[in-house]
């Protein structure tokens, strides 16, 4: 069986409005630094993709395009067939470190997306309690953030981040300050509330075993000014348990992958 399909790279122009979410021939420069180089990639619903690159091959900048906080020179962002090219407000976006304010209690940052939106605090507070056990941080919910551990930080923080849009998340990095034992323990918790969760999720790493891991697919960035140098189907069975990351067909996708960054 194939594990892993390369699939022919999409055109500049929006193929698919069809999708969740569709970027579309995205070019960015700044002064004289070109960044992005004609990107284009799609998300379909309760889809998980990620993207890899080298450092500094311009994966945040196309994060912040597609949450509408910086513009494309040239290209479109488009959201279940509507332009939201510059548009914030309607995808969720979780940084690597977990940003929650110190001052407040688990509840009330975890509420912070409904409060902006106008919902009282009261009311936060009621909707976003039905989700504390679904996120695994049940009991939690009156304390502060220096009282939990970072692997229960960064749920709190995925929790907040769901809070804000339902539908597409944004995660650049999540794990990647977190030590290798709860790293791998999130993995596979991300992957089991995601079975519950209607959420179509775009993922940065700089891990390779945990893009393949996680991903239904894959596109592969090049060196500043980034382009999409593959695009991949990664066709492993779900549920994906820790035996898998030892199986030959993982570790073929994980060569060919090492080749095709080299």
């Amino acid at each position: 069986m194939n594990w892993m399909q390369k699939k022919p790279l999409q055109m500049n122009i929006c193929l698919n409005n069809n999708k969740k979410l569709d970027i579309c021939g995205i070019k960015k420069d700044f002064e004289e630094t070109a960044v992005l180089s004609d990107i284009s990639l799609n998300l379909k619903d309760r889809e998980f993709v990620s993207i890899l690159g080298p450092s500094g091959s311009g994966k945040s900048t196309l994060f912040n395009i597609i949450s509408g906080l910086i513009s494309p020179d040239t290209g479109k962002v488009m959201i279940e067939g509507e332009d939201y090219t510059g548009k914030t407000g309607r995808v969720s976006y979780m940084y690597q470190k977990d940003l929650l304010l110190p001052w407040k209690k688990i509840i009330d940052n975890v509420a912070i997306p409904l409060v902006i939106k106008g919902m009282s605090k009261e009311k936060a507070r009621e909707k976003a309690e039905k989700y504390f056990e679904l996120f695994g941080i049940d009991g939690f919910q009156h304390k502060y953030p220096f009282q939990l551990s970072g692997g229960m930080r960064q749920r709190a923080a995925l929790m907040r981040t769901y809070m804000f849009s339902r539908d597409i998340i944004l995660l650049d990095e999540p794990f990647g300050g977190l030590d290798a034992i709860t790293r791998s323990k999130m993995h596979y918790w991300l992957m089991d509330i995601l079975n519950t969760l209607d959420v179509s999720i775009l993922f940065i790493t700089h891990d390779i075993e945990e893009a393949i891991l996680l991903s239904d697919r894959i596109y592969i960035l090049s060196d500043r000014p980034a382009k999409i140098k593959e695009e991949l189907d990664i066709k492993l069975p779900r549920p994906r348990n820790r035996d898998i990351t030892t199986s030959v067909e993982f570790n073929n996708i994980k060569k060919h992958i090492i080749e095709k960054l080299d």
